[in-house]
């Protein structure tokens, strides 16, 4: 299947807009493995095994595992999911963005030697930097557009003096994302969740692509607010998927003996939670 045809059948399967972030902190762990960056993979599995039938993605990001050296351990993590979850799609967090020699190379690392189903770019370079990843024509890859940092003002909402209408740059890099980007139907757009506004903007620019919303949980980002914002579609189905990303409050829900357990009822409340803003 596609990355689009996988999160549509992760969407139904287990009636869930969640994504579980995995952002492996060993000093996090909970007693038993706190501090061990050997035990990154026994960890994030666990959580893996706790929540598969509660997500519509995994998201592991690479940057927590590569400051451990624990690339190898995120290989495994792809594949234990392949098994344990193989219906549910693994977005690689990586916002990688560098010229189309280069991308070829970051896009060899997200879809060969990692297998993940859709990566996270940054559009900022152009086309041509986003080309490579495109080329895998059933693979996904969310572009950021407006990012859930205060820091996103500096560009983000700047408004382009050429672009017809007077545009904001995130604007701008939703309509390329709906149009003559997305040559492969596998787009979608990063949207933080404390933007709920901005998020409807998106989604008016954007109506049928992905739309992948961290912020939620220790980040403050409201929940109901980023659902009825970026929803399309009936209580059932979306017209345009959308991906709403817990992290830490999945992951470190307890450091007590009881934190699969734990886990996975912080991954059941969100879910719910969710699923009410379409009630």
């Amino acid at each position: 299947m596609t990355f689009i045809e996988m999160l549509n059948q992760a969407e139904r399967t287990n009636q869930s807009m969640l994504c579980v972030g995995l952002d492996p902190q060993p000093e996090r762990f909970p007693q038993m493995l706190a501090g061990d960056t050997s035990k990154i993979y026994d960890f994030c599995a666990a959580i893996v095994d706790a929540t598969a039938d509660l997500v519509i993605a995994f998201k592991p990001q690479i940057a927590y595992f590569a400051a451990h050296r624990a690339e190898a351990q995120l290989e495994q993590l792809v594949a234990h999911i392949r098994r344990a979850a193989p219906a549910v799609p693994v977005i690689l967090d990586a916002k990688r963005g560098d010229i189309g020699s280069t991308a070829e190379q970051y896009a060899i690392e997200a879809f060969e030697r990692y297998g993940a189903d859709a990566v996270t770019l940054s559009p900022y370079m152009g086309f041509d930097s986003l080309g490579p990843y495109l080329r895998y024509h059933d693979k996904g890859a969310f572009l950021l557009c407006r990012t859930s940092n205060p820091g996103g003002d500096d560009l983000q909402t700047r408004r382009l003096a050429d672009v017809p209408g007077g545009l904001r740059l995130y604007e701008h890099i939703a309509q390329l994302a709906t149009g003559p980007w997305n040559t492969n139907g596998q787009l979608g757009l990063v949207v933080g969740a404390t933007y709920p506004t901005e998020i409807a903007r998106v989604r008016e620019l954007a109506p049928t692509l992905p739309l992948l919303v961290p912020g939620v949980g220790a980040q403050g980002g409201d929940a109901l607010a980023s659902v009825r914002a970026g929803w399309r579609g009936d209580a059932a189905h979306t017209t345009g998927p959308l991906i709403i990303n817990s992290s830490r409050a999945v992951l470190y829900a307890s450091a007590g003996a009881n934190w699969r357990e734990a886990a996975r009822r912080e991954a059941l409340a969100t879910r719910d939670l969710l699923n009410q803003a379409l009630r």
